[in-house]
């Protein structure tokens, strides 16, 4: 199944009026399970982190992350990098038009060879690195971009069944994903070859959260690329 234009579609339908793009982020919020993991972690990571931090949005997409980080503190610089330069207009009109372009800026860029040298004190990317097949060039990209004491915060599926793949015969039901899901042992091994130490990894979702998956990701996408007219009878 084909994610990236059912997003772009969802960006453009929700990119006039400030309120709806509000809207369309706080629907997010409240639909993807994986968000309530990612604001766990901000909030346990930015007590780490100087006040005035500069954070990098890896893969920064629709947006809706640098949105929530820009409102969790006045101070954090925060640049947002995706490789699709439509996004990062839209990105840039949206944060623009709501007084936040001091702080946030977005520019497009590929992750494999986008780097910053010393720049960042917290990295952030959700859902990201299953779209990277030279995924050790980004995770060494993302060392060299971090200052000294800097923090690095992933989210991306995993091997047990985060694609919907529950056996090795199977493929994600997401076409531009290049692999199905990292192990804890894989995704950490790459990291410390890269330079990253005191490295946590965790599975957060559980039964209840594949069930969650299921009901707002898996069958509303697969509906969408049937037609779009279920957008109207969906809650994303």
């Amino acid at each position: 199944m084909q994610y990236e234009p059912i997003k772009r579609t969802l960006g453009k339908i929700f990119s006039g009026p400030l309120f709806m793009r509000k809207l369309f982020y706080f629907i997010l919020d409240i639909v993807l399970l994986r968000t309530w993991h990612v604001k766990r972690a901000l909030k346990s990571v930015s007590r780490y982190i100087p006040y005035n931090a500069r954070i990098l949005d890896a893969g920064s997409g629709l947006g809706q992350y640098s949105w929530r980080m820009c409102r969790m503190n006045r101070e954090w610089i925060i640049t947002g990098v995706d490789i699709d330069k439509e996004q990062v207009n839209d990105c840039n009109n949206f944060f623009i038009k709501s007084g936040f372009s001091k702080r946030v800026d977005f520019i497009a860029a590929d992750l494999v060879k986008y780097s910053e040298p010393d720049s960042f004190n917290l990295i952030l990317s959700v859902d990201v690195m299953e779209h990277i097949k030279d995924d050790e060039r980004v995770f060494s990209n993302f060392f060299r971009s971090l200052q000294n004491n800097g923090f690095l915060i992933i989210s991306t599926p995993s091997d047990l069944g985060g694609s919907d793949v529950h056996s090795e015969d199977e493929k994600s039901f997401v076409a531009e994903h290049v692999r199905n899901g990292y192990s804890v042992k894989e995704i950490t091994e790459k990291l410390s070859s890269t330079g990253f130490r005191n490295i946590e990894t965790r599975y957060t979702y559980g039964k209840p959260g594949n069930i969650s998956w299921n009901l707002t990701m898996k069958y509303p996408i697969k509906l969408l690329n049937i037609s779009y007219l279920f957008f109207f009878i969906l809650p994303v």
